[in-house]
């Protein structure tokens, strides 16, 4: 979704207290995107709701045809990715730190982000070329409770000195998700006067709620949480890295409406990883997803 991989659920009255139009940080250089159509920063579609959520997996939407439209923002023919992890119990041993490196080291090219690349716009044609650049470490004190999109937004333009148009930047937290109806969220805005892309992931170890549930693998759990929901981010960053581009009449972008549900696992960076699919508007038209409409997890 839209600001995040795992979509909020029952949390309206925290969209609306952190959600607007156009958010002014106090921070020099720093200013969230406005989203078209009077949509807000924080949007329901920009996160992955936790499982039994919110759009986990396919909900109910509109008649008529539930494929993905563009709506004539940009898409991204390529991406940047620095991971960034904050908080004081974050080390460069921790297994979820060099696992996720693993993750986006192995994904760029990998047959599950060509699940992305059916779709284009006025810029071109989403590719599945992703650079991992490394990770940066911020032992500072981390939010104590979901965090605004421009709280996150404010700790990339902190940790990034040199932003790039086509980047990516996730903030991986140690604040374990409580009671929040979401997982993970994806948004956009300017650091240092340039458009980014970057999501927002809360500690996800023992959650149930979030847990694809693969015992099969040889990640901790709360490793293969993050690495579900930050394919899931990842895709729609790149199909939708300003809010404004592909998405379906309900609102829900290319992972939203695939959440939860797996078909098998991928292989990506040399390892299996149990990471759900993504719409494509031409399976759907052929019904050949694996779940007999339009998701897929390979390409």
């Amino acid at each position: 979704m839209s600001t995040e991989l795992v979509e909020l659920t029952d949390n309206a009255e925290s969209l609306a207290a952190a959600a607007a139009i156009l958010l002014s940080l106090g921070v020099a250089g720093v200013s969230a995107a406005r989203h078209e159509e009077g949509r807000s920063v924080l949007d329901i579609r920009a996160g992955v709701h936790a499982r039994g959520g919110k759009d986990a997996g396919h909900t109910a939407r509109p008649t008529g045809s539930p494929n993905l439209t563009n709506h004539g923002g940009p898409i991204m023919t390529s991406s940047r990715v620095t991971a960034i992890f904050w908080g004081k119990s974050w080390t460069a041993s921790d297994a979820k730190v060099t696992g996720l490196d693993t993750l986006y080291s192995g994904i760029g090219g990998s047959s599950y982000m060509n699940t992305n690349t059916e779709y284009s716009s006025s810029n071109g044609q989403v590719g599945s070329a992703v650079a991992f650049d490394g990770h940066l470490i911020d032992t500072s004190a981390g939010p104590t409770r979901a965090p605004s999109t421009s709280t996150i937004l404010a700790e990339v333009s902190k940790e990034i000195a040199n932003p790039v148009a086509n980047g990516y930047y996730p903030v991986y937290t140690d604040l374990p998700r409580g009671n929040t109806g979401y997982c993970a969220w994806h948004s956009a805005g300017t650091v240092h006067g340039v458009q980014v892309q970057f999501g927002f992931f809360f500690k996800l170890d023992g959650d149930p709620g979030c847990d694809p549930q693969d015992p099969g693998t040889i990640h901790s759990q709360g490793l293969e949480a993050l690495a579900n929901v930050s394919g899931h981010e990842l895709s729609e960053a790149v199909t939708d890295p300003q809010l404004n581009a592909w998405y379906d009449k309900s609102g829900a972008e290319n992972a939203d409406k695939c959440a939860w549900t797996f078909s098998g696992t991928v292989r990506i960076g040399g390892e299996s990883w149990k990471i759900q699919g993504n719409w494509s508007n031409a399976a759907y038209d052929t019904r050949s997803g694996y779940d007999g409409a339009g998701c897929i997890q390979t390409r």
